[in-house]
Parts: C-alpha cells; sequence; structure tokens
C-alpha cells in the first residue's frame, strides 16, 4: 500500500508538472515582459467571421465537466491502489451470476473464456457462483453444475421492441427464464471479457457491503497477446478515463452523470429487473448508456468496484471506428429520449455535445495558426488546461496498461511515445465517427471480432 501511495504521489506531481509545461509551452503562461501584439478582429475578419472564430474557440468549454472530473478523480484517489484486499469472507456473499451476452458467433472465444473464468473463480474460494451464457445461437457448452447456456428464441419480443443486447438481456429477466432471486448479483461480461484475482476480490467486497445496487470497474486492453498495437495505445485513453472520471462520479456523486460502460457491470438482480433493458429501439444501441441514465432516474445508487477486468481492444481500424460509430449513435439516442429527464442527463448531453461538435473543435488547431484571435487570457488557460489533462491520460493509460516492472524501462518509453503519437489517429478516427454516426442510420448494432483466430501450420 505504502509503495502504491508513493508512486500515485510521484503520479500527482508528473501530472500537475506537465499541465504546468504545458502552459509554458502553449504561450499561456509567458515569463517575457514582451507584450503580445493585439489587433482588432472585427476589422480583419468582419463581424461574421469574429464571431464565427470565437464560436468555434468556445466549443472547446464543453469538455470541461468532464475533464475536470479526470483531473479530480486522477488526483484525490490513488491511482495505483495495488492488491485488493477482501472485507469478508467469500462464503459470506450473496450468489453471484457471471453473465455472458453473445451473439453466438465466436463459440470457442466464449468456451475458452468461461473455463478461464470458471477457475479464477473456483481458485479465489468463490462457493455461490454460476456462469451463465446468453446466446442467439447454441454454443454447446460442456456439461458443469456452475454453467448455464440459454439460448434466446428467434421469436422472442420484449414488450417495447428492443432488440440486440438489450433483447438478449431482458429475455434473461423474463419470469419463466430467470432463476436468480431479488437478493443476488449479476456481473454483467462481454464475451471476450477475462476476470482477474483483482477483480474478483473488488466485486467480492461490493456484494458484501450491499450498500449500493450498481457498481463498475476498470476495464484494461494490453494483456496478453496485443493484436493491434494501434488501437490498443488509443484505448489507453479509456483506462484513464476509467481512473479519472468513472472513479469521480461514482465515489463523490455515486451517480453515473456521464454513463457507464457495459462490461464490469455489477447489478443487483432485484433492481436490474426494475430497471429493466426493455426500452424500445432508442435504448438498445446503447444499452448500457439509457440503462444507467434510467437507473439513475429511479434513484439508484453507484459505486466503483475495485481490481481491473481484462479485453481486448478492436483488431482492426475498420472495427474501431464501427465501434465509435456505435457509441455516438447511441448515446445520441439517449441524450434526445423523451423517457430520461433533462435534469438526469445533463452531463450526459453536455459531454455528447462536446463529442459530436469534434469535428468543428478539431478546426481550432489549423484556425489559431491561420486565423489567431485575441483571446481573455481565463481562456486561454482553460483551453490550455484541456488539452494537457487529454494528452495526459494517454501517459496515463500507458503507465497503466505497461508497468515497468513488465516491460523495461525502454519499451516503457517507447509505449508513451506510441501512445502520443496515437493522438493525431485518435482524432481523425473519432471525427470520421462522429460525422458517419450523426448522418448514418442511427439503429444499428455492428458486432467487433475479438476472437484471434491462431494460424494452422501443415
Amino acid at each position: 500500500m505504502l509503495r502504491g501511495r508513493v508512486k500515485h504521489l510521484l503520479h500527482c506531481i508528473s501530472f500537475l508538472s506537465f499541465i504546468f509545461l504545458f502552459f509554458v509551452f502553449a504561450g499561456a503562461i509567458s515569463f517575457n515582459d514582451a507584450e503580445k501584439s493585439v489587433f482588432d478582429p472585427w476589422k480583419t475578419y468582419g463581424i461574421f467571421g469574429t464571431v464565427l472564430l470565437y464560436l468555434l474557440r468556445l466549443l472547446t468549454l464543453l469538455t470541461i465537466p468532464q475533464v475536470l472530473c479526470n483531473f479530480f478523480g486522477l488526483i484525490f484517489f490513488n491511482a495505483f491502489p495495488g492488491k485488493v484486499k477482501l472485507k469478508g469472507s467469500p462464503l459470506l456473499a450473496p450468489f453471484i451470476c457471471i453473465r455472458v451476452v453473445t451473439r453466438g458467433d465466436f463459440p470457442k472465444l466464449v468456451r475458452d473464456n468461461v473455463t478461464k473464468n470458471m477457475n479464477l473463480c473456483v481458485d479465489a474460494g468463490m462457493e455461490h457462483f454460476m456462469i451463465e451464457v446468453v446466446t442467439d445461437k447454441v454454443i454447446n457448452l460442456p456439461k458443469h453444475t456452475r454453467v448455464r447456456e440459454v439460448v434466446v428464441p428467434s421469436e422472442y419480443k420484449t414488450k417495447t421492441g428492443a432488440l440486440f443486447k438489450s433483447r438478449a438481456l431482458q429475455y434473461c429477466l423474463e419470469d419463466n427464464v430467470n432463476v436468480l432471486a431479488d437478493t443476488d448479483y449479476i456481473v454483467h461480461l462481454d464475451e471476450e471479457t477475462l476476470l482477474t484475482d483483482n477483480c474478483i476480490r473488488g466485486i467480492l467486497n461490493f456484494v458484501l457491503d450491499g450498500q449500493y445496487q450498481f457498481g463498475q470497474g476498470l476495464i484494461t486492453y494490453a494483456n496478453e497477446n496485443i493484436v493491434n498495437w494501434m488501437t490498443t495505445l488509443a484505448d489507453s485513453f479509456r483506462v484513464a478515463d476509467d481512473m479519472g472520471k468513472l472513479r469521480f462520479q461514482f465515489y463523490m456523486f455515486h451517480r453515473p452523470l456521464f454513463s457507464w460502460k457495459g462490461s464490469y457491470v455489477v447489478t443487483q438482480v432485484g433492481a436490474e429487473k426494475k430497471v429493466s433493458f426493455d426500452n424500445g429501439l432508442d435504448g438498445s444501441v446503447a444499452e448500457d448508456c439509457y440503462f444507467a441514465m434510467k437507473a439513475y432516474a429511479q434513484g439508484y445508487t453507484f459505486n466503483f468496484v475495485e481490481g481491473e477486468m481484462w479485453e481486448k481492444s478492436p483488431f482492426t481500424l475498420w472495427d474501431f471506428i464501427q465501434q465509435r460509430k456505435r457509441w455516438i449513435q447511441g448515446i445520441l439516442l439517449v441524450v434526445h429520449s423523451k423517457e430520461i429527464p433533462i435534469m438526469h442527463k445533463i452531463f450526459l448531453a453536455i459531454s455528447c455535445y462536446s463529442w459530436v461538435t469534434l469535428p468543428l473543435s478539431t478546426s481550432n488547431m489549423f484556425l489559431a495558426a491561420v486565423c489567431p484571435i485575441p483571446c481573455p487570457f481565463v481562456l486561454d488557460i482553460v483551453c490550455c488546461f484541456i488539452g494537457a489533462v487529454n494528452i495526459y491520460m494517454y501517459i496515463f493509460g500507458v503507465i497503466k496498461s505497461f508497468p515497468v516492472y513488465r516491460f523495461g524501462p525502454l519499451k516503457f518509453f517507447l509505449f508513451i511515445c506510441g501512445a502520443l503519437a496515437t493522438i493525431p489517429f485518435n482524432i481523425i478516427i473519432e471525427n470520421i465517427a462522429v460525422i458517419w454516426g450523426v448522418l448514418g442510420k442511427k439503429h444499428k448494432f455492428y458486432i467487433v471480432n475479438k476472437e484471434i483466430k491462431i494460424p494452422v501450420t501443415v
């Protein structure tokens, strides 16, 4: 624990130093007494041009709420907590159902991961648990007392016409299918998600505490064999986002102010049934986001779950773009849904529109050089702060994903450089996804391939 606190202290010093140096190199803070040249933009660009340039600059401010949450989350809470310690006996924990939802396109991947996760749970001393695979296609899992395969009938329809993953999740909650008590818990995983010893202890602590109905933890992507280095390094930002914004909103407010993700989700059965996944077409594209906002509106509380789970980043750039496109489309549907009160999705809406307007915000990088405008000192400081925090998120994500002891100092340094080098690539990908997502058909659900095909040598 002491070692973790020292790491966290060094991280905080590095974080604050990086922000300060960014201010200096970006020109927001100057030690030169020479005054900046000031000109009248109204004469230079005209009324329309000046208003447009200032509006584009102000769009950057939409990211302030989530940037502040990421900053406070990474500073206020130990970023290197170390091994999770059990706070009670696994024998006293409520029954836990580890539920994996899949379309059934990758049966070998699902079977292999069920075996791995089963062994980890047994080794961790868990007694009251089972692994349930919900699939559209028969997978033929090996028979086991702790494994249940639920095949969603092709003719099954929900009351509101929910589709895709929402339809499968709702099927599990039907009275003639559900075998869990309201006091039991469900751990929702994607088909490629792998448990770890740390996350199992974190989940046990969460359910033993019993204070919150919903929880979520950290997911990392640079584990085992890395298929695509570019997408994995780009996803280092998501690791930092979990440790920053996700932790801060759950530890401080116990509410999903900015929503959550669809994997490493822990829910109490009774609460999940009351919220339900039967949320029509608008709640079927980003079912996780819609569910979180609906639960928030109904007054349920959330907490951060200690420990990390492992997943894979998309294997191809096409899958990476499709994944981001679905997210932006799904979140837009949630933000525009009349079923969720505005006050419960205000921060999500601000975050969403900071994403939707990304192509306009990105234009500032070129316009600042081509068409500079004089800005108040405060605006320069805020914009630099936003840029510094977002860039450091990539660095921190690498620190969490590629520890020095595992790869050595040289590779560790190269990974940080690689993550920073992916920022322009990530900006381009995000812009493509946003434009495609806004203009394209909304009610579609793209399945990302997460099965590694091992070549056979004859």
